[in-house]
């Protein structure tokens, strides 16, 4: 009984274990959706261009969601004026956005003005998070848990017929969108705890391994989440046994549940 008390004996391990639930409830359903969508490099796009954002909050003491924020201002603002050159193409735009926005990030954190827990916004620190965190990241959850909520008939419509979407009044262009705004939003809730790197891993790998797991949609939303909750804790207790970094313990068990999902078949 003690093997399984000890890693939140303390108030940090009460601490990481209660923020990694509130993020595993926001994550899991949101990577299914994010996979049905088929926006899963969009994911790994949002975490990466919020790097500079993040620098610059640790260099002149701002709060980091503030930080993350403006970096996903400008990216928006940098890919929407890429995607207009025709010759290129949205894709290629968002590449090269992303790509020199993770330069530009990675370029400001050699600077030694930065201090030396940058590290922890590259792979995260669950046991770093103190009651203004879990508070945040509560209601951050609770909004976007209530915007799936609200807007599952659309996301469901446009997600699995956006031809005749429009006859049901769905416009699957706006739908994506609000999805995208969700995606950036949880982002910013996980950035802290799993860092800038890793955060993608507790987005995808527990909603890829729910679609593997059910074929229909609300089980798979309710399969998401707990997988993703119990990636979290597995982390946890990972990093407490085996002595790694909680960040990387968490993504690494996030992992290894998607890899034991496609033992299914």
């Amino acid at each position: 009984m003690d093997a399984l008390t000890d890693p939140f004996a303390q108030g940090l391990g009460q601490r990481a274990l209660v923020e990694m639930a509130i993020l595993g409830l926001a994550c899991g359903p949101l990577g299914a959706w994010v996979l049905l969508y088929r926006q899963s490099y969009a994911a790994e796009s949002i975490s990466h261009a919020m790097l500079p954002g993040l620098v610059i909050a640790t260099l002149i003491g701002a709060p980091l969601a503030l930080g993350a924020g403006a970096g996903l201002v400008v990216a928006a603002a940098a890919i929407a004026v890429a995607a207009r050159q025709r010759q290129a193409g949205a894709d290629v735009g968002v590449a090269v956005v992303v790509t020199a926005m993770l330069g530009a990030g990675t370029l400001l954190a050699l600077s030694p003005e930065v201090p030396a827990r940058l590290g922890e916004l590259l792979f995260g620190d669950p046991l770093g998070v103190d009651d203004g965190d879990l508070i945040a990241s509560a209601a951050l959850t609770v909004v976007v848990l209530v915007a799936l909520r609200a807007l599952h008939r659309p996301l469901a419509v446009a997600g699995f017929d956006a031809v005749s979407a429009s006859s049901l009044g769905v416009r699957p262009g706006r739908i994506e969108l609000a999805l995208l705004v969700l995606l950036a939003l949880t982002t910013l809730i996980a950035v802290q705890a799993l860092g800038n790197l890793l955060v993608v891993a507790l987005v995808i790998a527990p909603g890829a391994a729910a679609l593997r797991l059910t074929h229909r949609l609300a089980p798979a939303l309710a399969v998401a989440a707990a997988l993703a909750v119990a990636a979290g804790v597995g982390g946890l207790y990972l990093s407490y046994y085996v002595d790694l970094a909680a960040g990387a313990s968490v993504a690494l068990v996030a992992i290894a549940i998607f890899a034991l999902s496609l033992l299914r078949g």
